[in-house]
């Protein structure tokens, strides 16, 4: 059985995507588990800079089809030679980041070669199984929250000799290798066909997102537990004392708290700042999903059983409208 790692590197516009090198970095370690290869797909226009890269985050070999026609996603292209790539080679793992891109991309690959698909993964591990009485090995665990995240699900595909999952971006860390993989290009070939041309790009308007939670090393996030959207100024207030980006839960973007590029948690970011501070939140799976791995976490909640308080560093039991002035104004006379 072939047991190497594929990960799909999305770009646009010649620029590689953050999530597909977060995917090199866990892929590394599962091709390790499985004793297989690590290898990049690249499909695009004038690539080689993309595919070095690959090789700097452990990729040993990189499928690349490099066609001016395929220098913007299309759907039909880039779906038609990965499912030929699958269905030639059969890896035991393919990746694809949960952007719009590889959520266009990944089911119409799995739904052809009849291969199993988790999306939104949280967490990604090989392991022998026995289910239904039957051993089966090297399988990939599928982690990820469900039932509105009051569970962890683990998720196999024990029947499929392809498992495929997607991964939201900043959930893996980025591991850049000391010194790049020698690594090996392989070409693949593109035939054009008039079925790639149903949809054509007329014109492309991308605005990037002002907001990056991801690079701040301090972040001060609020939860719904604050009460009113005045109540939440009181976040902005300590975020600007600390120099910090201002974040919330999804119960304060739900009420209108916040906005929801700023939101913490499985349907949002993933963050690993030095300090995240976490004011009236609750902590609930989804919440902590996206913020756990926070360097310090300090979490302020009137309720001393709150789940935040089985991640944070240090816990503070009391109101949040109270402490954080308190804050405020320690800083502040620190900071003169």
């Amino acid at each position: 059985m072939n047991k190497d790692v594929w990960v799909f590197i999305e770009q646009r516009n010649g620029k590689p995507a953050d999530v597909s090198f977060e995917l090199l970095s866990k892929g590394r370690r599962l091709a390790e588990n499985l004793n297989g290869n690590l290898k990049a797909v690249v499909i695009g226009y004038n690539t080689n800079h993309i595919v070095a890269e690959t090789f700097k985050y452990g990729a040993v070999e990189a499928l690349v089809a490099d066609h001016p026609q395929l220098e913007h996603y299309r759907t039909m292209p880039y779906g038609r030679i990965f499912n030929e790539l699958v269905e030639k080679h059969s890896p035991r793992v393919v990746l694809f980041g949960a952007t719009v891109i590889g959520r266009d991309l990944a089911p119409r690959v799995a739904s052809h070669t009849k291969s199993g698909l988790t999306a939104d993964c949280t967490d990604l591990q090989i392991s022998n199984v026995k289910y239904l009485k039957q051993d089966y090995e090297d399988l990939l665990l599928q982690i990820r929250p469900a039932f509105g995240g009051n569970i962890i699900a683990t998720i196999i595909t024990p029947d499929n000799p392809t498992q495929m999952a997607t991964v939201r971006e900043g959930v893996m860390r980025l591991e850049p290798l000391g010194k790049p993989v020698k690594g090996k290009i392989t070409k693949v070939e593109y035939q054009p066909n008039e079925i790639d041309e149903i949809i054509k790009i007329i014109e492309q308007h991308r605005q990037e997102n002002k907001v990056n939670l991801k690079a701040a090393p301090i972040i001060v996030s609020g939860g719904y537990g604050l009460g009113t959207k005045e109540n939440f100024k009181l976040i902005h207030d300590l975020a600007d004392v600390l120099g910090g980006e201002v974040a919330g839960s999804r119960a304060a973007v739900d009420a209108g708290f916040i906005n929801h590029d700023r939101q913490v948690g499985q349907t949002g970011v993933t963050v690993r700042p030095k300090l995240y501070i976490a004011c009236g939140i609750s902590g609930a799976i989804q919440h902590r999903a996206g913020m756990s791995e926070s360097n310090k976490i300090i979490a302020i909640n009137t309720d001393p059983d709150a789940p935040i308080f089985s991640v944070a560093h240090y816990g503070i039991v009391g109101d949040a409208m109270q402490i954080i002035p308190m804050f405020i104004n320690v800083f502040k006379q620190k900071l003169r």
